[in-house]
């Protein structure tokens, strides 16, 4: 009986070992997150300059590569972050708030 508890416990102390380490690995390092956004960003460039084939794996491979631009211009930002809402399909008051969050990240 004793020996079954102690396993039943082991299981228990594993799994949650497992557990906690599978959540570690799920949030991306901050390296990550700047190449997820550049990734969005680029992508959303792609999108609204209706590019397709190999003019967009061009353009995609470049703006990837490219090193961070400097700071953009608010109608920059506007073009980028109104691309993002139509992208997600966003309307009304949700789109509101996107905007206004976009619209002030990555501000000094």
């Amino acid at each position: 009986m004793k020996a079954m508890i102690a396993l039943v416990a082991l299981a228990f102390v594993t799994s949650s070992a497992f557990a906690a380490d599978d959540q570690a690995k799920k949030t991306p390092s901050p390296a990550q997150q700047a190449q997820q956004e550049k990734m969005k960003a680029c992508n959303a460039d792609a999108k609204t300059k209706a590019l397709k084939g190999a003019e967009r794996k061009k353009f995609m491979s470049e703006c990837l590569g490219s090193k961070p631009a400097p700071a953009a211009t608010q109608q920059d930002k506007m073009k980028t972050c109104n691309a993002d809402a139509k992208t997600k399909a966003l309307k009304g008051d949700e789109r509101k708030q996107f905007m206004s969050q976009c619209l002030k990240a990555d501000k000094p």
